[in-house]
Formats: C-alpha cells, structure tokens, sequence
C-alpha cells in the first residue's frame, strides 16, 4: 500500500459484475471502514459515482471509480491488479455543488444539494411558465417550457448535454443554464452564467401548471420557487488516472471521440 493511500474502502452498486469486483478487490486489498478510510473506490457506474459523491458530501474524502456499470463517463477503466500505484498517480479534479432553496405551494422551504444539475420539470399535460431573475433582476419574464435546468460543469455531460446544452470544462467558473423544449420564447437556447451568480425561477401559475425540482436524485414537488448558487464551502474530489481526467474526457466528448 502506497503511504498517500494506505486505507482503502469499496463501495460497490449492486449489479453482478460490480459484487464480483468488490469480492476480489476486497480479498486483494482489504476493505478498511469508510470513516477511517484514506481513499472511497466505487465499483458500478456514473449513478453509483454520483450516489457515492452525495453519501460522504463534506469529508473532504477523494473518490476513485471503476466502471462496473453501462455508460461510466466519471469511471476509470476496471482493472483489479496495480490498484496503488495508480491510486498513487492519479489526477484531482475538484468540482462544487450546486445549494438548492425550494419553496412548495404550502410555503414550506427544502434546501438540497446537487452536484450534476438543478432541474424544474412541468408535472402535467401543460407546459411550465417559469420567471428567470439572475442575482434578483429579472432576465426572462416569461419562458414556457416543459422546464429548465441549471448545471454545473461536472453535470454538463449529463441531462443539460441530452437537452442540447453547452459542455463547459471543469476548470471555468461558469454553469449552463438550460431549457427544455422551450415553446416560447423558441429562439432562445440558454445562457452562460457566472458561477458565482445566484439563480431564481419562478413558477407562474404553479396551480394549473405544477412543477417539481430536483437537485441530482432529491425531487420537490409542486414548487413555487427556486434558488440555486453554489456552494463554494465543499470541495468534491474526484480521482482520475493520468490522460483520462474529467477536462480529457470532456474535449473528447465535444469532438465526439
């Protein structure tokens, strides 16, 4: 065992492949407790990676994935010999979360935290009339949608990419701003913000239109509100071997290799 790393926990999703990956490795390496552990190796997918990043939120803990699962775009290739040495040599990425306030229609405020993207979705046969205010001025009165969403750069290869949002590198400090199927006003396709910029939308007529937020896996249903902005008080630590980072992978994407 590396010094850098001498504690090692796996934390795996519960498909086939990624439980025999977490017998083998665990025989090879051991399996010390999380809390005690130096370093967290996910073994599935980008769901597990994502559901892994929300379960130790403010340790401060890094995390190493190895594709067990489908898509695996946060995941480094599994390989169950020469754990600690590339423990030993991989690359930091560090990403932020989104801090999401939610208002419902009884008033009640629910805060969560998203590390891909904040969304507000349209919860019937009638498209969402949504107010868009950046840091408390109004920018679009009025955008009917079937919703939008609000990614960070980590998250902007994920849903903002399939609602033909930008791909933004790791390193700007910029978040995407998206809508989905805008029916008015149709020509615009989103913006660019500045990550220190603090979002508001607001849900017109949240009666015959509802809506619902998530942030990442946590939805809220029948909002009337909703600000987002991030939260520089946590640093997500992502680990990844040597010419497949995150900012690698995300040229890649947007050169479709």
């Amino acid at each position: 065992m590396t010094e850098r790393f001498g504690a090692i926990s796996f934390v795996a999703s519960e498909t086939p492949e990624a439980q025999a990956a977490l017998e083998k490795l665990t025989t090879r390496y051991g399996n010390a407790e999380p809390d005690s552990a130096d370093v967290i190796v996910a073994l599935g997918g980008d769901g597990l990676m994502l559901q892994t990043l929300h379960r130790f939120l403010g340790t401060g803990k890094p995390i190493y994935g190895m594709n067990r699962g489908s898509v695996g775009f946060l995941m480094n290739e599994f390989r169950e010999r020469g754990l600690s040495k590339r423990l030993e040599a991989a690359e930091r990425s560090i990403v932020h979360p989104l801090l999401m306030y939610a208002t419902d229609q009884t008033g009640a405020r629910v805060h969560a935290k998203a590390i891909n993207e904040v969304s507000l979705l349209r919860r019937s046969y009638q498209a969402a009339k949504l107010r868009i205010s950046i840091d408390g001025q109004v920018r679009l009165e009025e955008l009917i949608a079937d919703g939008v969403l609000l990614s960070t750069p980590a998250g902007s290869t994920a849903y903002n990419l399939s609602a033909n949002g930008p791909i933004l590198p790791l390193g700007v400090p910029l978040l995407a701003l998206t809508p989905i199927a805008a029916f008015r006003p149709r020509r615009w396709r989103g913006a660019l913000l500045p990550d220190q910029a603090q979002v508001t939308i607001e849900v017109l007529e949240p009666n015959k239109r509802p809506v619902s937020a998530m942030a990442d896996h946590i939805q809220i249903d029948n909002v009337v509100s909703v600000s987002m902005e991030t939260d520089r008080s946590v640093d997500l630590v992502m680990l990844h071997d040597p010419g497949h980072s995150l900012d690698e992978r995300i040229l890649r994407e947007q050169f479709g290799s």
